[in-house]
Order: C-alpha cells, then structure tokens, then sequence
C-alpha cells in the first residue's frame, strides 16, 4: 500500500513538472505572429526564472513587449535540443528573451515582474521543476542593465523580503538559441495540459492581480 501511495506521489511530481513535456506531434501549434517592429526602436531583456513556459506566459502579457521568444543559453553547446538541455549537461538555462518597446515599459519595470514571479533563493529549481537549467538568470545586454539589475537585487536582500539569499546570477550576456517551436506560446496554445493547468494558470491569476496595471488589453 505504501509503495503504491509513493508511486503515486512521485508521478504526480513529474506530471507537474516542465520536463513532462506532451508529445510535441500532437499539440496544436500556434506560433505567435510576428510583431511589425518597424518605426519602432526596442531594447532586448534576456531572463531565466526557471521553466521558460511560465516566464513567455507572464512577459508575453505585458504592455510594450513586442515578443517572447523561449529558449537556451548561458552554456557551451552550439544549438541544443531540449533533450540535451534536460540532460543537464550543456550548462544551458531556460530563458526568454523579451523585447520590448522602453518608451511603453522600461527594463526597471521588467525586473520587477522578473523578481516578483518566482523564487530567487532556491539554487537551480523553482517548485517540482530541478536541475541547473532551471536557475535564476539575469544576462545583461549594456552596462545600464547590469547597474540596475545588481541594485535591485541588492536592495532586495538588504530589505529582507526573502528569508533566505538571493541566488540569481548576473552576467553579461552570451548566447541564447531558440527552443523548438512547439516550446513557444506554450501556455496560449496548451491550456488544458497538465502543467498549465495546475502550475501556471494559478501563478497567472496572482501575476493578473499584482501588475493588472500593465497588462495589454484582450
């Protein structure tokens, strides 16, 4: 009986985690379309705050981001597949790569949803989801980014809104591919999936809640 109640338990775990990914051949793929960013001068923001199907769903929302592209980086293997990834031996991160229009939203604004929309103390896991591809990430792409990414952490530690350290990394950024295409506008396109429904779905009703100021209109 015991060991068919933690068998149970453990399959839950998996199932609620990103790497129990469907079938890629059989979800119905609905690529965002791509933003018209003519006239339009826009600055680039590149996150890791564990699975990059939930950080796409919170940044894709925002007023002034034009696109949310998921994928990998921060590792030394040329064009990794997801699998390679999973395997954890590339030391690529789960990133999006946002950008967006700074006269709309500005990277200050960003880094407030960035540090509000998961957990920055826990080394290389975010809730059932474990491994080193999931770590909390800030990759820099200018010298203003880095100065304003370090004062809000430091600022955060200093307040003491986490019990525990803040473990994100800062670095300059270095290469980001993107993840396969059944990967992007995962949630939009998989809402009734197993990981959507229990794990992101409630994160996005507080995220709504928190920054229903910034949200584009439906």
């Amino acid at each position: 009986m015991k060991k068919n109640y933690l068998f149970a338990l453990t399959l839950t775990m998996w199932l609620l985690s990103c790497a129990a990914a469907e079938d890629p051949n059989k979800a119905a793929l609905k690529l965002n379309p791509k933003p018209n960013l003519m006239n339009i001068i826009t600055d680039t923001a590149t996150f890791g705050e564990g699975c990059f199907w939930c950080t796409e769903a919170f940044f894709q929302r925002l007023k002034g981001v034009k696109e949310v592209l998921s994928g990998y980086g921060g590792g030394f293997v040329e064009n990794p597949t997801y699998e390679q990834v999973c395997d954890k031996n590339t030391g690529h991160i789960e990133l999006a790569r946002i950008v967006f229009d700074p006269n709309e939203i500005s990277y200050d604004e960003l880094l407030e949803v960035f540090w509000k929309t998961h957990d920055p103390t826990t080394m290389d896991q975010q809730g059932n989801d474990i491994g080193p591809q999931y770590r909390s990430a800030i990759y820099y792409h200018n010298a203003e980014q880095k100065q304003k990414a370090e004062k809000y952490k430091a600022a955060l530690d200093k307040s003491g809104a986490w019990a525990k350290p803040i473990v994100t990394i800062i670095e300059p950024f270095k290469n980001f591919y993107p993840a396969e295409n059944y990967h992007q506008n995962y949630y939009n396109n998989n809402q009734n999936q197993g990981y959507c429904r229990f794990v992101i779905a409630p994160k996005l009703e507080k995220f709504e809640k928190v920054f229903k100021d910034k949200l584009k209109k439906q």
